[in-house]
């Protein structure tokens, strides 16, 4: 029998679980035929022009198998800096305030080790992305949840703020378009949230994989880097997962303040090294070959959107839900009986073959709640929906 080793384990590790969403993933693997909506995996291959870029420098470059320095390729940098300008009109040192990261993930989990010591707190958005309030926990601090309001189409609500910040408070976490509400944050809150801030001396971590799906929505969507007196109190986040189908790939990069910087790459460092010399020559074939793709992700996913909410629809007994403004998820709430969210998402996969995320991941608001991916094929959109009506039959 093995002895119990539990003396060697961090309590913060243990304190956490695996996110509901890679569980749910697990799970539902080993499912033949299932259909599943739980990951936010894009379907998408990873566009031609970067896939035959980086063929063409396996067989060329005698480096493409070595270590890059700590921040990254200086050409990544550059490119960075120049679309950095290009999106928000700010001028950024490629040396000074951009590094290269294994996907925002690891640009996260970095940055939120560097400013977090044990019982400090970060505010996150209540539903907020699952993983934000582990990576939180991890390095023994807590996560304040700021709860958004849903009968008001998960509304941010900017005058209870002032209210969550204690001396403890190190920062403040936003993802707009948000996951998993498909939320997108107006530019009159995000600059009220920018305001609150800068009054606290607060940072703001801006993860940003979505900003390139917006839908009919595009008019909404504001980037509160675009704000020079904030340059000192935001890290942006971007990560070319979703606008580029690199999720595999494990690339993103981080705007950071100049101060920022210097601790970040003692951790980035300390931890792997330097992001995979090959991504970063994927980033910067991506990064020089423009965006020509994304007329084509955003107008099928939005295809696909207009279907998973076609199928919410057409069982108004299951489900009710906010119409997803932006990202790819939508966050239905449960109307069949059931005792918590995770308990339904067990049953659907287990009776139905059908894989979500349940809520509850998300925050204390998540709770009655699940998180559909509408980034799959139709047809696997369609034929989950097609085993949930058969399991939960009208009058159920």
């Amino acid at each position: 029998m093995m002895q119990n080793k539990e003396h060697l384990i961090s309590r913060s590790v243990a304190g956490i679980t695996v996110s509901a969403i890679k569980d749910m993933a697990m799970r539902s693997a080993g499912i033949k035929g299932v259909a599943s909506l739980t990951w936010g995996l894009p379907s998408f291959q990873t566009p031609a022009f970067i896939r035959q870029a980086v063929a063409e420098v396996l067989d060329t470059d005698p480096d493409i198998g070595k270590y890059t320095l700590p921040d990254g390729l200086p050409e990544l940098r550059r490119l960075v800096a120049e679309k950095h300008l290009q999106e928000t009109g700010i001028e950024v040192d490629p040396d000074k305030q951009v590094m290269i990261h294994a996907g925002n993930m690891q640009g996260l989990s970095t940055l939120i080790r560097v400013i977090t010591d044990p019982g400090d707190e970060i505010i996150v958005t209540d539903p907020g992305f699952a993983s934000h309030f582990h990576q939180v926990h991890l390095y023994r601090g807590t996560p304040v949840c700021w709860p958004m309001d849903e009968s008001l189409g998960w509304k941010l609500d900017v005058d209870a703020l002032a209210g969550l910040i204690t001396a403890r408070t190190k920062a403040i976490i936003l993802v707009t378009p948000s996951n998993p509400t498909g939320t997108i944050f107006t530019e009159t809150e995000l600059r009220a949230i920018g305001r609150i801030a800068l009054d606290h001396d607060l940072l703001i971590l801006l993860d940003d994989p979505y900003s390139k799906f917006t839908y009919g929505n595009k008019d909404r969507f504001f980037n509160l880097a675009s704000v020079p007196e904030l340059a000192d109190n935001i890290a942006y986040c971007f990560t070319f997962s979703k606008a580029y189908a690199m999720s595999g790939w494990r690339l993103s990069y981080t705007i950071l303040p100049e101060f920022l910087k210097c601790e970040v790459l003692k951790v980035h460092d300390a931890r792997i090294i330097c992001a995979p010399r090959i991504s970063q020559v994927a980033g910067i074939a991506a990064l020089a070959g423009g965006t020509a793709h994304l007329k084509e992700f955003e107008d099928i996913l939005a295809r696909r959107r207009d279907l998973i909410c076609r199928r919410l629809d057409s069982v108004p007994h299951l489900f009710e839900y906010v119409e997803p403004e932006g990202a790819y998820y939508v966050f239905p709430r449960l109307l069949v009986k059931h005792e918590s969210s995770y308990d339904f998402a067990i049953e659907l996969l287990a009776k139905a073959k059908v894989a979500v995320t349940p809520g509850s991941a998300f925050g204390p608001s998540g709770e009655h709640h699940v998180r559909m991916a509408y980034c799959v094929e139709e047809d696997v959109i369609n034929t989950a929906f097609d085993r949930i009506e058969a399991l939960y039959p009208c009058g159920r």
